[in-house]
């Protein structure tokens, strides 16, 4: 049967989602894959939603298996969780399609960039959010993050995937804030390559008044002034989900990272 799983993992300790070559490793790929071929003493290859590079967090990603097991799916996750280490989890998993992909059929994608915004960093989270020291107009980076939304060139912000082109929907962005923590939350159909850690990076200069509200436009009417700004830290970034028409993944349940009221977005 082919399963579908929904997993969170701390991607610190990890060269990002996906398996390239064994002198790449630790992936979390790998790591799943290793896990099922103990599991089952046969290979399984496992597919993700989304490629997540190294040092990033995911809340929600969604993967995919084909598998022979007997007994109760409940039993999977129980057995699979056991075999994995401490910073990857299996929250929720069910049976698919014979033919569902994670990638392919995702119909839309939904990251969170996490800031932590107090005047001295917090050595405790230092690889769970970016510490950003001064003053945030947040604002002005919700009126910068909106001009985003809809269908547009977005070749500023980041690199397509070999033979694709730059233009990406955008169907929803969000600055959210409470106390120390400021997040910015997007959902398009597809994403480029580093495309929202740069443009997080653009918005915390907005915030800072190092630019206008306006420049988030600008960049979208340049597509060739990639990139737009230096990326922002891989370690404030997670995936938390994505959305299909076959099957219907929950929401991801509030893990200590994903607690804060203002962050209950989706």
């Amino acid at each position: 049967m082919r399963i579908w799983a929904a997993i969170a993992y701390e991607g610190t300790g990890y060269r990002g989602f996906q398996r390239l070559a064994p002198s790449y490793e630790p992936t979390i790929q790998g790591v799943l894959e290793a896990a099922l071929h103990r599991l089952t003493g046969a290979p399984v290859r496992v597919r993700g939603a989304g490629r997540t590079d190294a040092g990033v967090h995911a809340l929600g990603q969604v993967i995919a298996f084909d598998i022979s097991w007997r007994h109760a799916l409940e039993d999977l996750q129980r057995a699979l969780n056991a075999l994995l280490p401490f910073d990857i989890v299996v929250w929720a998993l069910g049976e698919a399609p014979s033919d569902f992909h994670p990638r392919r059929e995702a119909q839309t994608r939904v990251y969170r960039y996490l800031i932590y915004n107090e005047p001295w960093r917090d050595p405790f989270g230092r690889m769970l959010a970016w510490h950003v020291p001064w003053p945030l107009d947040v604002e002005s980076m919700g009126q910068a993050a909106a001009q985003w939304i809809g269908r547009h060139d977005f070749g500023a912000f980041g690199r397509p995937p070999r033979g694709q082109n730059t233009v990406r929907e955008v169907r929803r962005t969000a600055i959210m804030a409470e106390g120390k923590w400021v997040a910015f939350e997007i959902e398009a159909d597809a994403f480029l390559y580093h495309m929202v850690r740069i443009m997080a990076a653009v918005l915390v200069a907005i915030g800072r008044g190092e630019r206008s509200p306006e420049v988030a436009a600008v960049y979208l009417r340049r597509p060739d002034a990639y990139p737009a700004h230096a990326p922002a830290p891989p370690y404030g970034l997670y995936f938390v989900g994505a959305r299909y028409g076959r099957i219907s993944i929950p929401p991801p349940p509030q893990f200590l990272i994903g607690s804060l009221q203002a962050l209950k977005n989706r």
